[in-house]
Parts: structure tokens; sequence; C-alpha cells
């Protein structure tokens, strides 16, 4: 398959492409560390003003669940990096295999995420003014389950968005649209899902790891 055929009229050439979307998927990548970044400081803030109850309320959290999850995503940053390596040696099946697998890793995650969150409701450790528990000590435990479940959450929804990506990529590599010459939407998807993985590593320690 021709690199040309897939480059788009004001480009020079397949290079020139690539080089201009991998920046691109960069400079939003930045803006996605900027949203995160906003939450963080509220984080930051209210641990300072509430230390003793953040300790507390953490103790709340699945601690084993929290690390299968980060043990998921880890593995899944490889599976990714993998399929970008198998599209650029040209051999599609191996690509396949390897989103897949990020995929299925990634709906793990998910399904593990969703049982946390349904112990949270039943016990009613939930945000704001729908916190009913009593067994944590300290000012306004709310609080931290209000940022727990933003920054999870806000997880959550970007995780549903790189399974779509990935799914898309995986199923235009099976119809033979990507090749040793053009894997650019391969590359910049693993980009972002590397993200996606990389926000969870600060994740698990300030919620999960408090103490």
């Amino acid at each position: 398959m021709s690199s040309s055929f897939h480059v788009a009229h004001h480009f020079s050439d397949a290079e020139q492409q690539r080089e201009s979307a991998k920046l691109g998927m960069w400079v939003f990548l930045l803006t996605e560390i900027l949203l995160f970044g906003g939450v963080f400081v509220a984080y930051a803030v209210f641990r300072v003003w509430y230390p003793d109850m953040f300790y507390n309320a953490h103790k709340a959290l699945d601690v084993t669940m929290g690390t299968v999850n980060t043990a998921v995503l880890i593995v899944s940053s490889l599976t990714v990096a993998l399929g970008i390596r198998e599209i650029q040696l040209g051999r599609q099946k191996q690509c396949t295999r390897y989103l897949l697998a990020t995929i299925v890793l990634a709906c793990v995650f998910l399904v593990i995420k969703y049982f946390e969150y349904a112990h949270k409701i039943h016990l009613g450790q939930l945000p704001g003014k729908f916190y009913t528990f009593d067994g944590i000590a300290g000012t306004n435990p709310h609080v931290f389950f209000s940022i727990y479940f933003l920054l999870t959450g806000i997880h959550a929804f970007h995780i549903l968005i790189g399974i779509s990506l990935l799914t898309w990529v995986m199923i235009k590599n099976m119809k033979g649209h990507f090749s040793a010459q053009y894997f650019t939407p391969v590359e910049i998807t693993g980009l972002y899902w590397h993200l996606v993985d990389l926000i969870w590593i600060f994740l698990f320690p300030l919620l999960y790891l408090i103490g």
C-alpha cells in the first residue's frame, strides 16, 4: 500500500503529515493534562485543609482493586506499544491481536471500577449532599469522595473514549487500511492511551495510598 495514497493535499509528503498529526496529538494531550491539573490542585487544597479526614477517608477505598487496575493499565500500555511496533513492521494480524488485548484490558479496568463504585454507592460514600455514611472520622468526609468520584469519573470517561478509538483503529486495521508505510492513526491513538495510563499512575497513590 503506497503511503502517498493517504497524504492530504496540504502536506508535501507522508512524513510531514505524520509529524503534523503527532504534534497535534501532543498539543491535545497538553490540554488534557491541564484539565486534570485543575482537579489535582483542588485535591491538594482540600487535603491541606482536611489532612486527618483525607487520611481516614482513603481507608474506605479498596487498595486491592486499585492495585489490580494499576497492573491492568500498565500491561495495556505494553500491549498498545507492541501493537504500534507490529504495524510499523507491516504485521497487521499481530497488530490487531495486540489492539484487541488492549481493549479487553481496558474493559477489565472498567468492570473492576464498576464493582468499586457499586460498593461505594451501597454504603452511601457519595459526593456532597448524597453522602450518608457514618463510619469515617473527621470533618466533611464527603469532600474526599467528591474528589474521588470526580477524578476517577473523568478518568473512566477517558477510558471509554480510548476504547472507542482503539476499536475504530482495530477495525480499520482489519480492513487493511494500515501498513508499514501508513500507521499514523494507530500511533497517535497509542499516545492517547499512554496518557490515560499515566494519569492513573498519579491517581492511584494520591487516592489509595495516602497513608
